[in-house]
């Protein structure tokens, strides 16, 4: 089964490897936040991060302003850009000299990483004490706050399915999360409880009833079967 990394997961990972150099002059590389809005082939980038060379002195950017005048007629230059984790190194064309420069990871945005990481450490072990005592209203108190980072949140979500009682059902029923991700494993829980407690929900009131229940004992209608 595939993992799908957070955003934030992403990022983490990055951070957590040295930065290349610019085959073209040598400088570090930035780690740069994909727009998005995709360009070119609309197919994207196939990650939320790349590394770019941002040297304004770099041969490859100065020579690429010349070069796309003379041949193309356009105002234009090229930046040297790495997909993390690999040797890859292709060209992204820039219109200006500060353009793609606002999606710059800088340190501003490394201290807020440093603080979500802190955030997650404490996430993670207040759920550590919760699945020990089975303390389910906090878990779901965590999972219905969006101010809780996201992976907090879907451990969270994949906890309920583990300690959570029926109670749990309806407010995670009527709930829309804005993560695809929580929103799955929240679906997957919900049907781990009524695996656990031998229930499902009645296909006419929604209440909770027994798995094998013939006539809903909420609304009367006839279940057996449906």
């Amino acid at each position: 089964m595939t993992t799908i990394e957070t955003k934030e997961q992403v990022l983490e990972k990055i951070m957590s490897q040295n930065k290349p150099a610019c085959p073209n002059c040598g400088a570090e590389m930035n780690i740069w936040e994909v727009p998005s809005i995709n360009c070119g082939d609309g197919l994207g980038w196939g990650t939320p991060y790349l590394y770019i060379c941002f040297n304004d002195e770099c041969p490859l950017y100065v020579k690429g302003w010349e070069n796309i005048k003379d041949n193309y007629s356009h105002s234009a230059s090229y930046r040297c850009m790495n997909y993390p984790g690999t040797e890859q190194f292709e060209l992204i064309t820039v219109f200006s000299p500060v353009g793609a420069t606002g999606q710059i990871i800088d340190d501003q945005v490394v201290a807020q990483q440093e603080v979500l990481k802190e955030s997650i450490k404490k996430g993670f072990s207040i759920l550590a004490e919760c699945y020990v005592s089975k303390d389910s209203p906090s878990v779901m108190r965590i999972i219905l706050d969006p101010t809780e980072p996201a992976r907090v949140r879907l451990k969270a979500a994949e906890m309920i399915g583990d300690i959570g009682e029926t109670d749990a059902i309806e407010p995670l029923r009527n709930l829309k999360f804005e993560s695809r991700i929580i929103q799955e494993k929240v679906e997957e829980s919900v049907s781990k409880i009524h695996e656990k407690f031998f229930t499902r929900e009645c296909p006419f009131c929604a209440e909770i009833i027994k798995k094998r229940a013939n006539t809903c004992k909420h609304c009367g209608k006839e279940v057996a079967g449906k």
